[in-house]
C-alpha cells in the first residue's frame, strides 16, 4: 500500500510539473549561427597614407579606387586636407600606393558659422556605387563628421549646435581642449570620385542628448553618431554607426550611468536609396521593434553587441570603457552571411587592445528584426600595450577577387585583415582570415 501510495503521488506532481512547464511562455529569442574562421601570419602590409576611419572604395570601370583620409576645418588639431585617393588594378596595388601617387578631390568647402551646408571636418567611411549606372561612377559617401561648439554653436531657432560651458568635456589634446560631437552625412560624386557634393546629413543627435561634466570624464565624445558602415539591402542603405549620446535629455541632477548604457553601443538606421540624393531628415532608425524613429531621435542599440553591465560592459562616458564601437560590415559570398568586425573601448581616449568579429546570415535587413540578429562578438585579435582601432576586411590581388570585382562591401572565403595600430599611427595588414561554413 506504501509503495503504491508513493507511486501515485510521484505520477501526479510529475503531470503538475509538465502542465506548469508547459503553460510557461517559450523563449523566442533567435540562435544566431556564428562560422568559423582562420587567422593566418603574414607578411606586413604597410599603409602609405593617412588613414582614420574605416576603408571606403568601389572600382571604377577596371579601376579599384581608395579613398582614406580627413578633410576639413577642425580647431583641436588643425584644418585638414588628407582626404585622398589612390588607384589600382588590384586592391593590393591600391593599397601599395606611394604617398605621393594620392590625389586629391575636389571637395565642398566648409560655409560660415550660421549657414546651411558643411560644418567640421569629414572622414569618408563607405562608398556606396549606384546600381543604376552602368558606367560606376556615381557614388554616395557615408562620412563621418565632428564638430565643436566654436564650429557649430547652438541655434535655437533650428535646434542644431551645441552650447558651449564650463561643464563641456575635455576632448584628447588635454585639459583645456574640448571634445567633439559627431554626425553622419552624405556626399555625391558623378565622377566616379574625382569631385564632390554634400548631400546632406544621414543622422545626428542634437544637443539635448550631450553627456556633459562632471558625468562625461572619457575623453572621446560629448555625444552624437558616428564611426559608420554602410551596406545596401532591397531598397535601403542600413547604416551600422557609434551611438554615444545620451538617451534621453541630459540632465546632471537625474543622470544614471545604467541608462546611458543601455541605449549606446553599435546601432541600425535605414534610407532609401532613391533619397540619397537629398537625404535630410529621411534616415529612420531603429526603435526595439520597427524602423520608424526620426534621424535625430532615440533609438535603439542592438542589443547582442552591448557588453553586459556584469561582464565590464559601461557608458562611453565613462573613462573605463566597455563598449564596442566602429563597426565594418560585408556580404561574405562564401557564409552567404553578413559579417561585422569592431572594436572595443576598454578605457579614456578610446583605449582598447581587442578587435571582435560578429555575424548575421539573414540576407534582407529589411524583414522582421534581421538587422538585430548578430551573434555574440567572438575576439579576433588581441594586442596586449597596444590600441587597435577600425578593423576591415579587404579583398586581395587573387583572380578570383579581381574577376568579382570585389571591395571591402562584398567578399568571399578568403580576404585580407587591416587595422590601424593608433598608438603607433600605423594601419596594416598582418593577417590573412579565412572562414568555414
Amino acid at each position: 500500500m506504501y509503495k503504491n501510495k508513493s507511486y501515485f503521488q510521484a505520477i501526479l506532481v510529475l503531470t503538475l510539473f509538465g502542465f506548469i512547464f508547459g503553460c510557461q511562455p517559450q523563449s523566442t529569442e533567435k540562435k544566431v549561427h556564428a562560422p568559423k574562421f582562420k587567422l593566418t601570419a603574414s607578411e606586413k602590409f604597410y599603409f602609405n597614407s593617412f588613414v582614420d576611419c574605416n576603408m571606403a572604395e568601389a572600382w571604377i570601370g577596371d579601376t579599384f579606387r581608395i579613398f582614406p583620409g580627413k578633410y576639413g576645418e577642425d580647431p583641436l588639431w588643425g584644418d585638414a586636407r588628407d582626404l585622398k585617393f589612390a588607384n589600382g588594378r588590384n586592391a593590393d596595388e591600391a593599397f601599395s600606393s606611394k604617398k605621393e601617387a594620392f590625389t586629391e578631390p575636389r571637395m565642398p568647402k566648409n560655409v560660415p558659422i550660421g549657414t546651411p551646408g558643411l560644418h567640421g571636418a569629414v572622414w569618408f567611411e563607405t562608398v556606396y556605387q549606384d546600381a543604376k549606372d552602368p558606367s560606376g561612377r556615381t557614388l554616395y559617401a557615408v562620412y563621418h563628421n565632428e564638430n565643436y561648439p566654436q564650429t557649430l554653436p547652438y541655434d535655437a531657432s533650428t535646434g542644431e549646435g551645441y552650447q558651449n560651458s564650463n561643464k563641456w568635456p575635455r576632448g584628447l589634446t588635454g585639459p583645456t581642449s574640448p571634445a567633439a560631437v559627431c554626425r553622419i552625412g552624405i556626399m555625391k560624386s558623378s565622377d566616379g570620385g574625382r569631385s564632390w557634393d554634400n548631400r546632406g546629413l544621414f543622422l545626428e543627435d542634437l544637443n539635448a542628448r550631450m553627456i556633459l561634466k562632471p558625468h562625461n570624464t572619457s575623453n572621446t565624445f560629448a555625444g552624437g553618431v558616428g564611426d559608420p558602415s554602410a551596406v545596401a539591402s532591397g531598397d535601403h542603405l542600413y547604416l551600422f554607426y557609434g551611438e554615444y549620446g545620451y538617451p534621453g535629455e541630459y540632465d546632471s541632477l537625474s543622470y544614471d550611468p545604467a541608462k546611458e548604457w543601455s541605449g549606446q553601443c553599435i546601432s541600425v538606421a535605414r534610407i532609401r536609396l532613391s533619397d540619397l540624393d537629398n537625404p535630410q531628415g529621411k534616415a529612420k532608425r531603429w526603435d526595439g521593434k520597427n524602423f520608424i524613429r526620426p534621424y535625430n531621435g532615440i533609438g535603439s542599440p542592438i542589443a547582442s553587441l552591448q557588453i553586459p553591465r556584469d561582464t565590464g560592459g559601461g557608458p562611453a562616458s565613462s573613462p573605463t570603457g566597455g563598449f564596442h564601437w566602429g563597426p565594418s560590415v560585408s556580404w561574405n559570398t562564401y557564409l552567404n552571411c553578413w559579417v561585422m568586425l569592431m572594436g572595443k573601448v576598454e578605457g579614456p581616449s578610446w583605449e582598447g587592445d581587442e578587435l571582435y568579429i560578429s555575424f548575421n546570415q539573414n540576407q534582407d535587413l529589411g524583414k522582421g528584426d534581421n538587422a538585430q540578429q548578430w551573434s555574440k562578438p567572438k575576439l579576433l585579435v588581441k594586442k596586449p600595450g597596444h590600441i587597435l582601432w577600425y578593423p576591415s576586411l579587404q579583398p586581395m590581388n587573387t583572380p578570383e577577387d579581381i574577376a568579382n570585382k570585389r571591395t571591402c562591401l562584398k567578399l568571399g572565403k578568403k580576404a585580407r585583415l587591416f587595422f590601424k595600430y593608433s598608438d603607433k599611427g600605423e594601419y596594416r595588414s598582418e593577417y590573412t582570415i579565412e572562414f568555414e561554413k
